[in-house]
């Protein structure tokens, strides 16, 4: 099975109600999609958000890197040939974790194919069924309990609820929160980078010393303040994660070293694709640091391949927070992974099982 071309599209998906965090809002998924096409007419899928604000990606680099420094270098490169392959991808170019993302999930997809089994299966494995959370918005804190009941009555079992615009309006969100859904569902916060680590031990001792019980919080400082995210865990009890502070294998070392966090959240458009996933999910099981997987606000091909990530790896993966799909108000992908709410599972179809994408615009 040799790549033959490498082929871009959009895919423009309306959310059921704006996503609003510490660092933006937004109306739609906008994601770019790869089909990297062979010679046996086989076709890998992959997909890339544009989330500025956290990868430094735009819609213009990713489809310019792919097109002008990816493809080039993978046109003519035997899929069996799986290493080889990831070496090229990552060494191609520096940073444009998506782009790198997209195209390798679609190299993941077709050796899985090749080889005719599920990916999670050629990873190593494990039952094909995982829970996910749902992110609460960021808004009025009446909106916020509302959305949170609707959310458990949807079946979701943990919420991430999303924080980091006022400090003392944020104590009062999540008491409100948390009286409203205690003893129904868990609670994760996440911060997005929004308060200073004095603002978050303070918060999160007001919380705690007030008898809620968080199961974490997710990035409360800014990405490059680990003193800032080590100074937060060694005076709070709920568990610090790491998110922005951790892109690959190297910031999570870092962390490790430092005991800078108590969690890492591995995300497929930080690490620059599957390969880098498993390294760091490696590399905390070796620690017996926990991991989540998330996602950016991203569809159901790039969600898919994290999945089955989670999937094989769930020794060490043992937080999921894949709840794009479910964002959506509808997902126009025909594939084995079926997102019902919070359960989310894999079907027995090779590779990722894409079979249609309604509505998907080819780029030039």
């Amino acid at each position: 099975m040799k790549i033959t071309d490498i082929r871009l599209g959009m895919l423009t998906i309306p959310l059921k109600t704006p996503f609003k965090t510490a660092l933006r809002t937004v109306q739609q998924i906008e994601d770019v999609v790869v089909m990297i096409e062979t010679d046996t007419g086989h076709i890998g899928y992959g997909e890339a958000p544009a989330t500025a604000v956290i990868t430094g990606d735009i819609h213009g680099s990713i489809i310019d890197a792919i097109k002008s420094v990816l493809k080039p270098k993978l046109v003519g490169q035997q899929i069996a040939d799986l290493n080889h392959i990831i070496r090229l991808i990552q060494g191609a170019i520096m940073k444009n974790y998506s782009a790198k993302a997209a195209v390798e999930m679609a190299v993941y997809d077709l050796f899985a194919q090749l080889y005719q089994a599920p990916l999670y299966k050629m990873l190593g494995g494990g039952v094909p069924k995982i829970t996910t959370d749902i992110t609460i918005s960021v808004d009025y804190i009446d909106k916020m309990v509302a959305d949170s009941l609707s959310a458990i009555d949807r079946g979701f079992e943990t919420l991430k609820v999303k924080v980091g615009k006022d400090i003392g309006v944020d104590i009062e969100r999540v008491k409100a929160i948390y009286a409203a859904v205690a003893g129904k569902a868990l609670i994760r916060l996440d911060a997005n980078q929004g308060w200073t680590a004095k603002e978050a031990v303070y918060a999160l001792r007001k919380l705690e010393d007030a008898g809620v019980r968080l199961e974490l919080v997710e990035q409360p400082v800014k990405a490059y303040d680990l003193d800032g995210l080590k100074y937060i865990t060694e005076r709070v009890h709920t568990p610090v994660m790491a998110d922005e502070s951790s892109f690959g294998p190297r910031e999570v070392i870092e962390l490790i070293k430092m005991r800078a966090a108590d969690i890492i959240n591995i995300k497929l458009m930080k690490t620059g694709g599957i390969a880098n996933a498993i390294k760091i999910a490696d590399i905390c099981s070796f620690y017996d640091m926990q991991c989540m997987i998330g996602c950016m606000l991203e569809g159901s091909i790039s969600v898919a391949a994290a999945v089955h990530v989670a999937v094989a790896k769930s020794d060490v993966i043992t937080k999921i927070d894949l709840d794009g799909p479910s964002l959506c108000a509808f997902d126009p992908v025909s594939s084995s992974v079926s997102f019902n709410d919070a359960d989310i599972t894999i079907g027995n179809a090779p590779g990722l099982g894409i079979t249609a994408i309604d509505g998907l615009k080819m780029l030039p």
